[in-house]
């Protein structure tokens, strides 16, 4: 998992292995926890594509990790040694995106005292991630457009352009094929974005996964807040069956919660959420697993377990850093 800023995704992806000792720890995808078939096919795309300039287009429901996946990108990348600047398309008012994004000149607008370069001269030689690109103003687009186009930005006021060597990797939860239908997005900007295409499935898509992030997410907050708690078979199954509308973020945050408030280092099914015990009981009880599914879901636990004790012996008890152990959007 990668921890970057204010963000706290956590991507479920192992890259060619199952566990994060089986994985060097100078390889950036060893921040990557997971061994679904799924997510096996886009960290290899990952790598292809990480070592090209190609622009990327990331979608998938909020919380599956797309921030991540886009960090990866770019510490694979030649670029790794240039920033990576994120901007949240969504969170920025329209009337100061373009200056955000493209700079100003000195006495473009009013309180423009000075000129100021935007985020793609900033990442000039990096990347920049533009998170919720659907969000952006149609207003805006043509001079997105240009970017992907000539290499070149437009400061607010300015009379000439700003040549910029930045790579673009977008992500969104919409989908913005139908947004260029209904004429709410530029079609000709989404096929620039969509050079590659990478879309991060829900974590209901790939529940073999759960285990090994449960675990994990155990593991991380035990270190942080000096505890030892652990977490029954029995509510360790209701986890595996809950539908996790809100994916791996809402699911770092139920483990964090659940070891905040537990008594006696001790997680049982009492413990759980009322809407993530309601929902697995109408699905199924824990008793009406299949021996086979018990079985597949102890080995992945105890395989990522496994893994840290190995981990922790190597390093002498000691953790990495959570730079290198956290995770989108």
């Amino acid at each position: 998992m990668l921890q970057h800023g204010n963000s706290v995704n956590a991507l479920a992806i192992a890259p060619a292995c199952t566990t994060l000792t089986e994985c060097s720890t100078d390889d950036p995808g060893a921040f990557l926890i997971g061994a679904h078939p799924l997510m096996q096919r886009i960290i290899a795309l990952v790598r292809r594509v990480a070592v090209t300039d190609a622009t990327v287009l990331i979608t998938g429901e909020s919380g599956t990790g797309k921030e991540v996946v886009a960090r990866m990108i770019h510490s694979l990348s030649p670029r790794a040694n240039s920033p990576l600047l994120p901007i949240n398309c969504a969170a920025i008012p329209h009337a100061r995106l373009e200056s955000e994004l493209f700079g100003h000149a000195r006495g473009a607008f009013t309180g423009a005292h000075a000129a100021r370069a935007g985020m793609f001269q900033l990442s000039d030689g990096g990347t920049i991630f533009l998170d919720e690109i659907g969000e952006i103003p149609l207003a805006l687009q043509p001079k997105l457009l240009r970017v992907l186009q000539n290499g070149e930005v437009r400061p607010v006021g300015a009379d000439q352009p700003v040549a910029v060597n930045t790579r673009v990797i977008a992500a969104t939860n919409k989908d913005l094929a139908k947004e260029a239908e209904l004429g709410t997005f530029r079609e000709d900007l989404f096929y620039r974005l969509q050079v590659i295409p990478l879309h991060l499935p829900p974590l209901r898509s790939r529940r073999s996964d759960i285990p090994l992030l449960v675990s994990h997410f155990l593991e991380r907050t035990n270190r942080k807040y000096r505890t030892a708690v652990r977490i029954s078979h029995e509510a360790n199954v209701y986890l595996w069956e809950y539908d996790w509308p809100g994916n791996i973020r809402e699911l770092e945050n139920v483990v964090k919660r659940l070891v905040v408030l537990c008594e006696n280092n001790h997680i049982g099914l009492p413990d759980l959420p009322s809407n993530i015990g309601n929902c697995a009981s109408e699905k199924k009880s824990a008793a009406a697993l299949t021996q086979q599914q018990r079985l597949r879901f102890s080995r992945r636990a105890a395989q990522f377990r496994r893994a840290v004790d190995r981990r922790s012996a190597a390093t002498g008890g000691r953790q990495q850093s959570d730079g290198r152990a956290h995770a989108e959007t």
